[in-house]
């Protein structure tokens, strides 16, 4: 498989960062969802403790997808498409970008505020970003709660436009994504 990004095609490293950070995100609702029906105590602690370590974990991701991004440009959009649809699609990876920063910030001023600490996975421990504030707390908590219900929002509709595009569409949009498969197009990809 190719590292770098082909024309039509993403590469190996674009593909595993875009695959591990949506297992992240998912991760993420699951866990959240697990600990919020919990009363407070060592079980809900051990929830909340893995949440952030991923949440740090999707944070450093995010910078190096982000890194490697603007060293490596992303496949054109098919030609196929129609200028609403190129900006949405360039509107919406803008979008994920915010929100892979804003997530676990938000997360990790929210447990400064309350002076809990970031660890990650035990390892080490995050620096608090702000001194014990509750009403940033507040805040944060509510700031970092809608982020989460607009991210699901954004993340079904992608799913939806990537399935509308393999299924109505019959374009590569999907498949350029996915390990393991090979575009319609794959003949050309291999002369270049």
């Amino acid at each position: 498989m190719q590292n770098k990004n082909l024309p039509t095609r993403y590469g190996a490293v674009a593909q595993t960062f875009h695959w591990l950070i949506a297992a992240l995100i998912v991760t993420q609702f699951v866990l959240a969802n697990m600990a919020e029906d919990l009363p407070l105590g060592i079980h809900k602690l051990a929830l909340l403790a893995r949440h952030k370590s991923f949440g740090m974990t999707v944070l450093m991701l995010a910078v190096l997808r982000l890194l490697w991004r603007l060293n490596h440009p992303p496949p054109d959009l098919p030609t196929s498409m129609k200028p609403l649809e190129r900006m949405l699609a360039r509107a919406t990876h803008i979008v994920f970008y915010v929100f892979l920063f804003a997530m676990p910030l938000s997360g990790w001023l929210m447990s400064s505020a309350k002076n809990y600490s970031v660890s990650w996975f035990g390892l080490f421990t995050w620096p608090n970003l702000i001194g014990k504030n509750e009403a940033a707390f507040d805040l944060l908590r509510s700031t970092h709660q809608i982020l989460s219900g607009v991210l699901l929002a954004i993340a079904i509709l992608h799913i939806l436009a990537a399935l509308k595009h393999h299924f109505w569409d019959r374009d590569d949009v999907l498949l350029r994504m996915l390990p393991f498969t090979r575009s319609r197009d794959a003949g050309s990809e291999k002369d270049r």
